[in-house]
């Protein structure tokens, strides 16, 4: 529960401690004192967003702080998952800075605003008067169905498994896409493959052929010339063996006389070595070389394939081409992988299936057990507050598919009055009728959940008399299990609280600031009192006030 609340430099609230208490609080004062800027402040604190506009002074920051009691209310493990110190008596903080940014703090630990969020959603429920119109949002009817069934485990469950499902079936669709656009390519990336499988390239193959096909292609030139490179050095008459033979033959018969000569004579010999190897060398290849139009016709065919293929390809090497074939080779064998991913997420998703559907199921039963006793609940809070001939029903129907939910459609029909068509509520209620509902499953839910604190800002619009009185009982009544603070403009519902805070506005040195104050017991007859009195507070107001607050003299 909300035990203090600290605002600065928020709106027209320059600075204000605020003890809050257990029970029933109300909240009174003229349209415009401050009761929304109170809620503004708290909001800030619950994980709402804000910007520099709220700041009183633009040159300071704005600070609000709320104290919480939150012992018996099983956060611990809240704290624990988001690494947070845990105390019985807990501390939310929010800093709003000139230029709009903020920080949060959970016991002085800074956090982001979705975890202050989730906290405050755990500690808070602030309703205002426009809220009335969730009473036809299909996602609110069956929050009330599911908070009064109880079964919150089950629906944690659901909405796990459901979150998986959906995400798995996501995953088959891409899958299932990638596959479409793989096999309508299939065709053609097969093709591109088995031509290039059957051109069977080699690494290097291109330089070899390349090379060979010169070779043939300069056959005659190259016969000619190793021709008539091997008769000059060994078959001319003056050929160059010949008379090196001889020149050696010269020096051998002088070296004996002198020792450089003989050094010269051994260089020959060797000369006349390798020259005789060369000329033998010369002439195999002369001979050995033969030109041949099949086989330069052949590395023809084969080249044309290759620079086909390059061509084709847009690549320049058979590296290249054997790198589009090894790429090619991959999408076909993806094509076949993407078949068993998608086989196997199917079998995944059936088996998720049945497991959704056995927790829907059990879910939309146990929706279907509480229906009867929600129905008969609300129409016995309904004749409390004066609407003793109202129908109410929820409708109740199931889908073919999964949704977040489960697998059930609910709509609640409401007709104020006995015998007429109940129908979307929506459409058929009033504007106090609307409150008045919203009250009473408020009050229905307050019973079966554990939340502290709840706020009704101006729920009461619309209703007056002896039915503000009966709003003003439930209010009560429901304080006895959690903590209740009112916004109210009724003085029926201001008499039945608990604690009496007052909001008004001052103006000093030339700023107009809002003050909220906790009453006294004389103070709280007199604020009664100007609330039933349409302008000087007269005797009989005076005594009324003292009536609703059931104070005798």
């Amino acid at each position: 529960m909300l035990l203090h609340l600290s605002i600065e430099n928020y709106a027209l609230i320059q600075k204000l401690e605020l003890d809050f208490y257990e029970g029933f609080s109300v909240i009174t004062g003229e349209t415009g004192a401050g009761k929304s800027i109170l809620l503004g402040a708290l909001s800030l604190i619950l994980g709402k967003r804000a910007d520099s506009q709220i700041l009183l002074d633009k040159s300071k920051k704005c600070i609000i702080e709320g104290t919480f009691k939150i012992k018996d209310y099983g956060l611990n493990d809240f704290f624990q998952k988001n690494q947070l110190d845990y105390d019985d008596i807990s501390i939310l903080r929010r800093e709003i800075n000139k230029n709009g940014k903020s920080r949060a703090f959970i016991n002085d630990t800074p956090v982001n605003l979705n975890i202050l969020k989730e906290l405050g959603d755990k500690l808070v429920d602030i309703h205002s008067q426009n809220k009335t119109i969730t009473l036809n949002d299909s996602d609110f009817q069956l929050a009330v169905i599911d908070n009064y069934a109880g079964h919150s485990d089950i629906i944690k469950k659901y909405k796990s498994e459901y979150s998986n499902f959906i995400n798995l079936d996501a995953q088959l669709s891409k899958l299932i896409e990638k596959e479409d656009k793989y096999q309508a390519d299939k065709d053609y990336y097969k093709f591109l493959f088995d031509e290039l499988n059957k051109a069977e390239l080699k690494q290097g193959e291109q330089e070899e052929l390349e090379k060979k096909l010169e070779i043939l292609n300069n056959a005659e030139k190259i016969k000619t010339n190793l021709f008539k490179a091997s008769y000059y050095l060994n078959s001319s008459d003056n050929n160059l063996l010949t008379q090196l033979v001889e020149v050696n033959s010269l020096i051998s018969e002088i070296s004996n006389y002198y020792p450089e000569i003989k050094e010269i004579n051994d260089r020959l010999d060797s000369n006349i070595i390798d020259i005789k190897d060369i000329s033998n060398d010369i002439e195999r290849i002369e001979q050995k070389l033969v030109y041949d139009s099949k086989q330069v016709e052949k590395l023809n065919d084969r080249l044309d394939v290759i620079y086909h293929l390059q061509q084709k390809h847009r690549v320049s090497s058979i590296d290249d081409l054997i790198k589009i074939k090894n790429s090619l080779s991959d999408k076909l064998n993806n094509i076949s992988s993407l078949k068993e991913n998608i086989n196997k997420l199917k079998l995944e998703i059936s088996d998720k299936k049945l497991i959704l559907s056995e927790l829907a199921n059990s879910i939309s039963k146990n929706r279907k057990k509480s229906i009867p006793q929600i129905e008969k609940e609300l129409l016995k809070i309904f004749s409390n507050l004066a609407m003793q001939n109202a129908q109410f029903k929820v409708e109740q129907t199931q889908l073919s598919n999964f949704t977040k939910d489960g697998i059930d459609r609910v709509r609640f029909l409401f007709n104020a009055n006995r015998g007429g068509e109940k129908r979307e509520i929506s459409k058929i209620a009033s504007g106090g009728e609307l409150s008045r509902l919203m009250l009473s499953i408020k009050s229905l839910i307050s019973q079966k959940n554990l939340l502290p604190t709840i706020i009704f800002d101006e729920i009461d619009m619309g209703v007056s008399g002896d039915i503000a009185a009966k709003v003003g009982d439930i209010m009560k009544k429901m304080s006895s299990s959690m903590q209740v603070i009112a916004i109210t403009h009724l003085p029926q519902i201001a008499g039945k609280g608990d604690t009496h805070y007052l909001a008004f506005k001052v103006f000093e040195k030339n700023h107009t600031k809002s003050i909220i104050k906790k009453l006294n017991e004389k103070e709280r007859i007199n604020e009664i009192a100007k609330m039933l009195s349409s302008s000087k507070i007269s005797s009989a107001a005076h005594q009324t006030a003292k009536e609703l607050l059931e104070i005798t003299d």
